[in-house]
């Protein structure tokens, strides 16, 4: 190790330790860095990377201070910067691992991935050369992307074909979307799911809402549920979307005064008075709690769903380098009726698993209209929907059983199917004649759908209980309902026959006259 990495990872570790509120000599804890990375370049059985021990020493200073203080190394950056941007180099696929297989799932139309002819149900065997088998989809994804006009190789697995083919992709740029999904549930109420927060995030729902609106939605279901965040200011544009100019979005405080400030809505005459449903579960953290405690605080609309994550730090990103950089935790932000809603991480175990925060110790507040809620264990909502997965369902998930009996639905591939219509037949041919049901986007999996799915389960010899598949048996016809019009249409549309059956937007469709009456 060169000494000048040495002496950058020491003065790094120092200075976090002391801003921490650690004791000691900047000078001895200087020197005592330097020996110890000096011993390890010497005496450590196997040489070690320079540039990865002055990263480690980093990092490890920078646990000892709370969960949501980092280093950002060249690649974590790289990711950020995309996220925020809302767009990435790279194949146009979306990807999820399906026990050891890297399968692809969806091609965004127009990218390379659908130039090239890939399809949903492609295995992607290996990348560049390398299996895929011990990749986690995260890592494979990382693979995947890079810079624009690179190449990367990849085998694809196909069924139906004999051989692995290989291909070799350009990267391009491709849209990295916020809004997910957006859609009508019914004539009049309207869903929009955002994924994450990116500076496209308003511009994105403001598009949405536009052409919801003009089909005739006269309320909004926000769902924030899995969504974990992003930058600070989508958050506060989003919320301003929703109230009126002057009202109190969020405000900072640090040790540091020159970071206190106070967020009030800045516009008005956008979507202030349409009734609103936003919906949180225990993933929805950070600029997702932002915007769900300045709608509750306000009075604005109704929250249902599940607590949310209980992130209330603000990051502040200091460049070290080109290619680096540290997000250090600068200030605490509290929502409008002053609640910070962060939870305790003294434990960080517990932490991590959510254990969740006992109502007793936690502080009380009142929203503008005098309803109570509570701090320090993220937003409690208005309405707790829980939302559970039968472990037979998070089995037949993982294993990839609905996907691929949709896929095979939609392809006649079994027996059952061969006696729909599907949207993709082209004509009626005489193989076709003897399909007399047609398939439309009301489909709904009765006994014979659950009969015939079950015959496919049989066929990969996937054993379980009677007892197992009762229970969970609700569950499993929307899973199968969702693949099946996926595969035919697109998902947005199986997502929208499968939202209308979720009980948290079932709960939320209830309660929407009740958010109506907040409209002054």
């Amino acid at each position: 190790m060169t000494k000048k990495i040495a002496l950058t990872a020491a003065l790094l570790a120092s200075f976090l330790h002391l801003a921490a509120g650690g004791k000691g000599d900047w000078a001895e804890a200087l020197d005592k860095a330097e020996s110890i990375a000096v011993l390890v370049e010497q005496n450590y059985v196997q040489r070690q990377e320079p540039q990865k021990l002055a990263f480690a020493s980093i990092r490890g200073a920078l646990e000892t201070l709370d969960p949501h203080s980092y280093f950002l190394d060249p690649d974590m950056l790289s990711r950020m910067r995309e996220d925020y941007t809302g767009k990435f180099y790279g194949l146009g696929i979306q990807i999820t691992k399906q026990e050891d297989r890297l399968v692809v799932i969806a091609c965004i139309e127009g990218t390379p991935a659908s130039r090239l002819g890939i399809q949903p149900g492609d295995v992607i065997a290996t990348i560049d050369g390398e299996s895929t088998k011990p990749l986690s989809s995260f890592e494979a994804m990382q693979k995947l992307r890079g810079p624009k006009g690179t190449k990367v190789t990849i085998t694809v697995i196909r069924e139906g074909f004999d051989t692995p083919f290989e291909l070799t992709v350009i990267r391009e740029e491709i849209p990295l979307h916020s809004v997910s999904y957006a859609f009508l549930l019914d004539d009049k109420i309207g869903y929009i799911y955002i994924r994450t927060f990116s500076e496209t995030t308003v511009a994105e729902v403001e598009a949405k809402i536009a052409e919801l609106r003009a089909r005739g939605m006269e309320s909004l279901i926000l769902d924030l549920r899995w969504n974990q965040g992003g930058p600070f200011f989508p958050s506060l544009e989003l919320a301003d979307e929703f109230l009126s100019k002057g009202s109190l979005i969020v405000s900072i405080r640090g040790r540091n005064k020159s970071y206190d400030r106070e967020f009030r809505a800045l516009r008005d005459g956008q979507h202030e008075r349409i009734p609103l449903v936003v919906l949180v579960n225990q993933i929805s953290a950070s600029a997702s709690e932002i915007v769900a405690g300045a709608v509750m605080d306000n009075d604005r609309g109704l929250i249902v769903g599940e607590d949310s994550w209980g992130k209330g730090l603000v990051q502040t990103v200091f460049p070290l380098g080109p290619n680096v950089a540290v997000a250090l935790t600068t200030a605490k932000y509290y929502t409008p009726s002053g609640r910070s809603i962060q939870r305790d991480y003294s434990r960080i175990e517990d932490y991590y698993l959510n254990q969740g925060v006992s109502q007793e110790s936690r502080e009380v507040r009142f929203t503008s209209r005098g309803r109570k809620v509570l701090g320090q264990g993220g937003i409690t909502p208005d309405y707790k929907v829980p939302l559970t997965l039968k472990s037979l369902t998070a089995e037949l998930t993982f294993r990839g059983a609905f996907f691929s009996y949709g896929r095979k639905f939609v392809a006649h591939q079994t027996p059952l199917s061969k006696t729909y219509r599907i949207p993709q037949d082209k004509g009626i041919s005489e193989e076709a004649a003897g399909r007399t049901i047609v398939l439309d986007k009301t489909f709904t999996a009765g006994a014979d759908v659950v009969a015939d799915f079950k015959g496919y389960l049989s066929s990969l010899k996937l054993e379980y209980s009677a007892e197992r598949f009762a229970e969970a048996e609700d569950e499993i016809k929307k899973e199968i309902e969702r693949e099946v019009v996926s595969s035919a249409w697109n998902l947005e549309e199986g997502m929208r026959v499968y939202r209308r059956k979720d009980p948290v937007v079932q709960k939320a469709v209830g309660v929407m006259s009740e958010a109506a009456g907040f409209i002054r």
